[in-house]
């Protein structure tokens, strides 16, 4: 029990699955990997956005990123833009704001709030600051063709058909990185006197042992949830949202302009996600069934598909349940879960893959590891973990808690700060006074960086006070400010529309 690991499991396939196997096997070559799912246990699929992260996870398991478009339907995500979030009416002016991808011109050397606050007001704060929402607007792709690949003029992320990733990982796993297929059954743990789990008891293949056991089995969470028997620490009463109707539905032209954000469009009693892909656009209603039915959701899909434009003929969305929240523990003895096993809050912001890579990518981090000192690397990793959800959960809640609706008890009791993490309501009253820094957070790593609590802050029309700024401080913004309109007129006009630009990549296939 006390030599090095050399056979990993992973239970569960799908885009998490493959991706966790994929890593290890290309940073970690001395371990033995087997991947195992059942063929009649299909994966969720709706995990079609991402964070920039995800090119350098790509590039470390090796794919192509040409190949990658090609393959899995991708187009480019310079960031997210919400609508109707502040007094909801979506679409009319005012009502719309960008949390994009790029940072502030001079994010971390310049004051930029309390200068915006006193020259710029009038416009919203991620115009002024960043490039992106005029890239955006106008269409644009993130890079040039000539741009190398995973390389970024406009820092960017993927949007994609989950069901073609997790296909994708799949092959290159097995064809180039030697990752152990198993299409089998679990019928049972089985178990070490300590609690370590041995083996996983199979219907064809019989026992699978190994040393660790990765538990990607999506929401069924079959080895911490089931086996383990760890708890789910409930985020309903901060954040309502759990259920979802994904459909997908094409183009009314297929030629149709190519969206590179995340639009999440706010509606009474939840909001709607809308994911432009290159043949077609992803779209799902979110909600929470304490405020809102079924046929209440269905109905505002189907009002938001006619309203942009989707062809009258389309199928039916799925119906998919979850209970918001994330797991006491993640790594329990010799068993770590990753993606929706460990938690899963609501798609807003797309942190579900950022954290199966954070997670992923902490493991490979650790190894080479002993069974005598994984306790500590699990302590460890449990507590980074925690911490980790905590704050997308003070992130995701911030969208909903500044909002000015009272078109419903939704949004109503998202506005009472009895609803809000301990942590939003210690930190608003001080952005009252000052904007978010880095010293608001406590690790080098944070998941969402001040910039991004900048950007949802005055996005949503929270106003911090006035307070007397230098002339020097104010010439120092001004000089970004100019910095980030420069890039911009040089980025719109430089950069290929994002349509074009995809279909370059797959006319350019070899």
């Amino acid at each position: 029990m006390n030599d090095r690991l050399r056979d990993v499991v992973v239970l569960g396939g799908g885009s998490a699955g493959w991706l966790v196997a994929g890593l290890l096997a290309a940073e970690h070559g001395e371990l033995r990997i087997t991947l195992i799912e059942s063929s009649d246990v299909p994966t969720i699929g709706v995990g079609e956005g991402t964070w920039p992260s995800m090119r350098d996870t790509l590039r470390r398991i090796g794919l192509s990123e040409p190949d990658f478009i090609r393959r899995c339907q991708v187009s480019f995500k310079q960031g997210s833009r919400f609508d109707g979030w502040v007094r909801g009416a979506a679409g009319a002016a005012g009502d719309r704001y960008y949390h994009p991808f790029m940072l502030p011109v001079g994010y971390g050397d310049v004051d930029l709030v309390q200068p915006w606050l006193a020259r710029q007001a009038d416009r919203p704060f991620a115009d002024v600051v960043s490039p992106s929402v005029q890239v955006c607007e106008a269409g644009r792709a993130p890079k040039q063709v000539q741009t190398p690949e995973f390389a970024a003029v406009a820092n960017y992320a993927y949007h994609f058909d989950a069901g073609l990733f997790g296909q994708l990982l799949r092959e290159h796993a097995i064809a180039r990185l030697g990752v152990h297929h198993v299409i089998d059954h679990v019928d049972a743990v089985v178990s070490h006197e300590n609690g370590d789990i041995a083996a996983l008891q199979t219907r064809e293949h019989g026992d699978l042992k190994a040393d660790l056991f990765i538990d990607c089995s999506g929401l069924a969470s079959r080895l911490i949830g089931q086996h383990f028997g760890v708890a789910l620490k409930s985020e309903r009463d901060v954040l309502f949202n759990d259920a979802a109707l994904p459909v997908q539905v094409p183009y009314a032209q297929p030629d149709a302009p190519l969206a590179s954000v995340t639009i999440a469009t706010a509606w009474a009693k939840g909001w709607i996600w809308d994911i432009g892909l290159p043949s077609r656009r992803g779209v799902g209603c979110v909600y929470s069934r304490a405020h809102a039915s079924d046929d209440e959701a269905h109905a505002a899909l189907q009002a938001y598909l006619d309203a942009t434009g989707a062809p009258a003929e389309r199928p039916a969305p799925r119906s998919i349940r979850f209970d918001p929240g994330y797991r006491q523990q993640f790594w329990v003895r010799n068993c770590v879960a990753i993606g929706l096993s460990s938690g899963f809050i609501e798609p807003l912001e797309a942190s579900a893959l950022a954290l199966v890579e954070l997670s992923a990518q902490r493991l490979c981090d650790e190894l080479p590891m002993t069974r005598t000192s994984m306790d500590a690397v699990a302590r460890r990793f449990n507590d980074d973990f925690s911490y980790r959800w905590a704050r997308v959960i003070d992130f995701l809640k911030l969208h909903y808690a500044l909002s000015s609706r009272t078109d419903s008890d939704y949004w109503r009791a998202h506005r009472d700060p009895a609803t809000w993490p301990e942590r939003l309501r210690e930190l608003l009253p001080q952005w009252q006074l000052r904007a978010p820094a880095r010293h608001d957070f406590g690790r080098n790593d944070e998941v969402f960086p001040s910039a991004s609590y900048q950007y949802v802050l005055y996005g949503m029309g929270f106003r911090p006070d006035t307070q007397p700024t230098s002339a020097a401080k104010l010439q120092a913004a001004q000089a970004a400010f100019d910095e980030a309109a420069r890039q911009a007129r040089r980025f719109v006009p430089g950069l290929p529309g994002h349509r074009s630009l995809i279909d370059h990549i797959y006319k350019t296939e070899t």
